[in-house]
């Protein structure tokens, strides 16, 4: 999994932003217990404007490392969360 996260990123990196969503959705397809994955794919939905998308995805990576205790992810995830819900109003 961490090839494809590192794939992923490598995407971002050349703006194939939309092989990288693919990659990222994939990957939590198959392990959507990968809890840094959400965070980067919630800012790309946030960066292309979908919204509501984004805010699904980082709700949902913040019960999943509340369920697997990633501490660090979950900060990361809860603060994204709350930017994007700020800019939103």
């Amino acid at each position: 999994m961490f090839s494809r996260h590192a794939l992923a990123m490598e995407y971002l990196k050349l703006g194939n932003e939309e092989a990288a969503e693919g990659v990222m959705r994939e990957l939590l397809q198959h392990d959507p217990d990968h809890t840094g994955t959400y965070y980067h794919l919630g800012k790309l939905l946030e960066k292309s404007g979908r919204f509501g998308e984004a805010i699904n995805i980082l709700e949902d990576g913040i019960k999943t490392c509340e369920k697997t205790g990633a501490k660090h992810d979950l900060e990361e995830l809860k603060a994204a969360l709350m930017m994007l819900k700020d800019e939103e109003e």
